[in-house]
């Protein structure tokens, strides 16, 4: 899909959805990572990971940009558009669209941590995405030492 595509449907589904023209622009951004999309308070432009669409495909791109049409639309109307707001969660329902996205593959919890560490004296262990100094930390259920047991490239 290219961006012309994308902004033809982002226009459509604001007209199904929302009966409302989007009048901006509706573009891929290859440097989101950790989100799917995102809305811009000051261009008013939407930005999309194309990631999602390549890996779930249409009908995640489709929710997406759902979401990111009710930040538009409640900016634009000057009506709360935050995610903590019922106006917005209430027009995400009305619409049918998700609050959040499944994780990418490359942001799944067994990739997330770096480091395992182990209490020498009770046996929790600590996955840890950073580097702990030993001497300053100790275990949380027992006070004892904690040892690094694994570290991961």
């Amino acid at each position: 899909m290219d961006e012309e595509k994308l902004q033809m449907l982002t226009e459509s589904l604001s007209q199904i959805y929302f009966q409302l023209p989007f009048l901006h622009r509706a573009r891929f951004n290859p440097r989101l990572r950790t989100t799917g999309g995102r809305y811009l308070l000051k261009s008013h432009n939407i930005e999309i990971n194309k990631k999602y669409y390549d890996v779930y495909g249409m009908e995640e791109l489709e929710q997406i940009i759902k979401h990111e049409l009710c930040h538009y639309h409640l900016h634009l109307h000057q009506l709360p558009y935050k995610h903590k707001d019922r106006v917005f969660q209430s027009l995400l329902k009305k619409v049918g669209a998700k609050m959040h996205c499944p994780p990418l593959p490359s942001q799944k919890k067994e990739n997330a941590f770096r480091y395992l560490y182990q209490c020498r004296d009770c046996g929790q262990k600590f996955f840890r995405k950073r580097k702990v100094d030993l001497s300053k930390y100790c275990c949380g259920r027992c006070r004892g030492i904690l040892i690094c047991k694994k570290e991961w490239k």
